[in-house]
């Protein structure tokens, strides 16, 4: 007889009716369904991307353009220039056809993203407060947990986003291995995280430091941050506790500035009052 997966086994043990049922619902659905829809939408302008570049290649060789320099306004308005002043063979055409469609979904994909963070700073405002955790990122982790309630614990939600190590010992040999399932899209979200702060946050910095000075590699001590993050975010997407009874606090606001190729704006949300 087949043995059972132990995955399958600590489910039998604790009931299948305990486990968490991810939900879905309202603006966290949106979220969800806006950042999916995002991320389509970079992939087919990166694909258009690459093929203008070749073109572009073969009709100026001399003429380089960075791999990323076309998603902003100053390079696609040089691009359109030099197009426009060539002369308008079939292979120009189709050039100028890719930069227009590039043109529409940058455009787009900026529009997401302004909604986007209106959707997350009023989900989760004390998320976005958090240094290194921009609006997409945010907006990945709500839509990849769907409902931190559901975990019991923070070690749950751990699990699942594949940063909880699982120990390997051996003998007097101890040692944990890294976990390769649970949701790479939320552990991906968490690695885009972790490596932000340890970019803009010294205290953070401080912490990877003192992991690798103990003899962990950098990629061990990120699993680490990782594991700390899961927790951290765990506390953050929780509901707040009803104040009944105490005296009415002022409403918090939360400003976001984010910048994109077409330019960068700034929201302010108020917990009362909406946006202003």
């Amino acid at each position: 007889m087949p043995s059972t997966p132990w995955r399958s086994r600590a489910a039998l043990r604790e009931g299948l009716e305990t486990l968490p049922i991810a939900q879905l619902a309202g603006r966290e659905r949106d979220v969800r369904l806006l950042v999916d829809h995002r991320e389509r939408l970079v992939g087919r302008r990166t694909a258009l991307i690459n093929d203008l570049r070749w073109a572009l290649h073969d009709l100026w060789p001399e003429f380089a353009v960075p791999p990323r320099a076309l998603i902003h306004a100053c390079w696609q308005e040089r691009v359109a220039g030099r197009l426009a002043r060539a002369e308008q063979s079939a292979q120009v055409r189709i050039a100028r056809d890719e930069l227009r469609r590039i043109r529409e979904l940058t455009r787009t994909i900026d529009a997401l993203e302004r909604e986007l963070a209106g959707l997350v700073a009023a989900l989760a405002p004390r998320l976005l407060a958090e240094r290194g955790c921009g609006v997409l990122t945010a907006a990945k982790l709500i839509g990849e947990i769907a409902g931190a309630r559901r975990f019991a614990t923070d070690a749950k939600l751990a699990r699942l986003s594949g940063s909880a190590p699982i120990p390997a010992s051996s003998g007097q040999t101890r040692r944990h291995r890294l976990d390769g399932g649970g949701n790479r899209q939320l552990n991906c979200a968490l690695h885009r995280l972790a490596v932000s702060r340890a970019r803009l946050d010294p205290e953070t910095a401080a912490y990877l430091a003192r992991k690798q000075a103990d003899g962990k590699t950098r990629r061990e001590a990120l699993r680490c941050l990782k594991r700390h993050l899961a927790r951290r975010i765990w506390k953050l997407l929780q509901p707040k506790p009803p104040t009944a009874g105490l005296p009415a606090q002022p409403p918090k606001t939360v400003t976001i500035h984010c910048g994109t190729p077409s330019g960068s704006f700034s929201l302010t949300y108020r917990d009362e009052n909406g946006w202003r």
